[in-house]
């Protein structure tokens, strides 16, 4: 269970503390307007215009209208309110969310610890890298499209602004780039109540509509989307990949349960975002039926000409939230890929002093700031985008439900009975969303498609040379009995202070122990052996993060523990080591790290080029130092080669 999810129960004591805990609900679901939906939020500002004006456009009827409003209302409620606000949340990993937190579940539960399953995990760990990367894609994309669909209200205002419409969206999204260093902490504070001001115009500018209209509201009736299909056959295929538009953003709901619990969400959710969006999106529809000549921009169309700049304004600064909220997304997915071994270390700026979710990324912020200039100045319109956003948005999806079905069936001991209806249903939707925008490749399906296939490449690249690794230094280790027992026996020169030897894995000697010994014949009186694993869960408790095994003649095993939402410290490691007895001063601690050459000309069955790849990462990486925190005039590294 969420440690959000109960905020609002009445305690037992009766001292009325409830009303506190009711007002921590209230304030979590404002912060969430922000984080959480500023992505599906912002999706009447393309999500309309795209079926009636997009590359794809319907022809401008009522049996069109009706069946779009139609498919877009049901999609919100099955994809969003079912699939996701119901069902989806009730998967979380310690109360966090994402596809890496249902990977985890599945690593750590039965089905993980079963080696007959190994094939079946191995599936579910490729599925899983998969999503992720498609993800990426989404955190690319969404900067872009958002504020481009924002900026381009301006061209509903007057026609000279036509030119300026790329350049002030290219200069946002560096603004907006270039922000991330100082952290979100600040502005973080304004963006529910921004939100709220969104959502409330949403929907007072679609009711509006509905009461010059009000025959829109029979789009209720899903007969109206069999109706559109029976008229408009395979373009109707087409059209639902603009349909689905309307759902993007439903991923990063379930992605922020972290941070806010599974209530809040759901608070939200439920009381502003999904009237506020029905409306809005059903009184474009009512526009679209009394002014069809508005199909260009239905969003803007609903604006009183008065306040059109005053929206674009608005709209820009909605879209810059929702957008943040994605590239945040974006550096947590980054970190939670690290800890389970399918990136290499990366810089990590924590932004935050209190908040533990605030970090920063340098080399995934401009990586992720040159693909969506380059997306904005090569696809120039938001209708020309529209096609690649889809394949990311419902591929993901897809990849959710099947990974939930896992869970509800090998964690949760579900039959199949319970659990198969549902995946049925949720693969009826995502599916068809999927293969609907499967035909827009060629359109701009393509780029995020490649995109995340190089990123899938490059992870399951860095995953699997870790193994090779992993196995090359298994062959030559030596077990520690084995070692100390020589050691008792020609017993070696020990000098004065205390050596660190870091290893990736808890068994034997390490490797850099070994090397050191062979070349200078001496060791330390007290040696530590270190090695820091990731948990397949979000944090490990302080009093658990670490283990120490007294293995004799001055030696000591360390193991610490690290969730996938942390990083490791080796500062912090040292003080919890203290406090159990074994005293460790870092500074009069001598840090040994190995530090790997890698030749490709080894005979693992690893393709040359995807040899040469990792090489390239693991040059390329952060360096142990600062990525654990040790201070650089305390390490001492030992390099050797290694042929995979």
């Amino acid at each position: 269970m969420s440690k959000h999810t109960s905020a609002c129960a009445v305690p037992p004591s009766g001292d009325g503390s409830s009303h506190t805990a009711c007002h921590s609900t209230a304030t979590l679901a404002l912060a969430a307007l922000g984080i959480v939906y500023g992505d599906i939020g912002t999706s009447p500002l393309y999500t309309i215009k795209e079926c009636f004006h997009g590359m794809h456009a319907l022809p401008l009827n009522p049996v069109n209208v009706y069946g779009v409003l139609s498919m877009v209302f049901w999609s919100l409620m099955i994809v969003v309110s079912l699939k996701y606000v119901v069902f989806i949340l009730r998967a979380d990993n310690r109360g966090e969310g994402g596809i890496f937190a249902l990977l985890a579940m599945l690593r750590s539960g039965p089905a993980g610890r079963d080696v007959s399953r190994l094939k079946g995990m191995a599936l579910m760990g490729l599925m899983g890298a998969f999503g992720a990367a498609l993800l990426y894609g989404d955190g690319v994309i969404t900067p872009a499209i958002s504020v481009l669909s924002a900026i381009e209200g301006l061209n509903v205002a007057t026609a000279a602004a036509e030119d300026f419409v790329v350049p002030l969206t290219c200069l946002v999204l560096i603004g907006l780039f270039f922000f991330q260093k100082h952290g979100t902490a600040a502005i973080g504070k304004i963006f529910g109540p921004v939100m709220i001001v969104w959502f409330i115009i949403l929907a007072t500018l679609g009711i509006i509509e509905i009461i010059a209209a009000p025959r829109i509201l029979a789009a209720l009736n899903p007969m109206h989307a069999v109706e559109f299909f029976a008229a408009n056959g395979f373009h109707g295929m087409l059209a639902l990949g603009s349909v689905v538009l309307c759902i993007t953003g439903g991923e990063a709901l379930y992605a922020d349960m972290g941070h806010f619990g599974r209530l809040p969400i759901r608070v939200s959710w439920y009381t502003i975002v999904l009237p506020g969006l029905i409306l809005n999106y059903f009184g474009q529809g009512a526009l679209l039926l009394e002014h069809p000549e508005l199909a260009s921009n239905p969003f803007y169309g609903l604006v009183p000409q008065v306040m059109l700049y005053p929206m674009v304004v608005l709209s820009t600064i909605a879209t810059i939230i929702a957008s943040q909220a994605m590239i945040s997304g974006v550096y947590s997915l980054t970190q939670q890929a690290i800890q389970l071994g399918f990136t290499p270390r990366m810089h990590i700026v924590h932004t935050s002093e209190r908040a533990v979710g605030q970090i920063y990324l340098p080399t995934v912020n401009w990586m992720l700031m040159i693909a969506c200039i380059s997306l904005v100045l090569v696809f120039k319109e938001s209708s020309r985008l529209a096609a690649a956003y889809g394949i990311a948005v419902t591929a993901t999806m897809a990849i959710t439900s099947i990974l939930y079905f896992e869970v509800t069936r090998l964690n949760w001991n579900w039959p199949l009975w319970k659990g198969l209806p549902l995946l049925v249903l949720f693969l009826a939707f995502d599916g068809t969303f999927l293969a609907a925008n499967l035909l827009k490749i060629i359109d701009g399906g393509w780029f995020t498609l490649s995109l995340a296939s190089l990123i899938f490449i490059s992870m399951t690249t860095w995953r699997d040379g870790r193994k090779i690794l992993a196995r090359h230094y298994g062959m030559g280790r030596v077990p520690v009995d084995v070692f100390l027992r020589d050691m008792a026996t020609y017993q070696p020169l020990r000098t004065p202070g205390t050596a660190v030897f870091m290893s990736i894995s808890p068994e034997g000697v390490p490797h850099t122990l070994l090397h050191h010994f062979k070349h200078n014949e001496t060791l330390h009186e007290r040696i530590a052996l270190l090695s820091i694993l990731p948990s397949p869960t979000p944090q490990v408790p302080t009093q658990e993060r670490v283990e120490i095994t007294d293995l004799g003649q001055g030696f000591h095993r360390i193991v610490a523990h690290y969730g996938f939402m942390e990083s490791p410290n080796v500062p912090e490691i040292l003080d919890l080591v203290t406090q159990k007895g074994l005293a460790l001063d870092i500074y009069g601690t001598s840090f040994f790290l190995g530090r790997e050459t890698l030749l490709t000309t080894g005979d693992s069955p690893m393709p040359t080029w995807r040899k040469q790849l990792f090489a390239f990462m693991s040059r390329n990486s952060w360096n142990a130092t600062s990525f654990f925190g040790i201070p650089p005039g305390r390490v001492v590294e030992l390099g050797n080669q290694v042929e995979l």
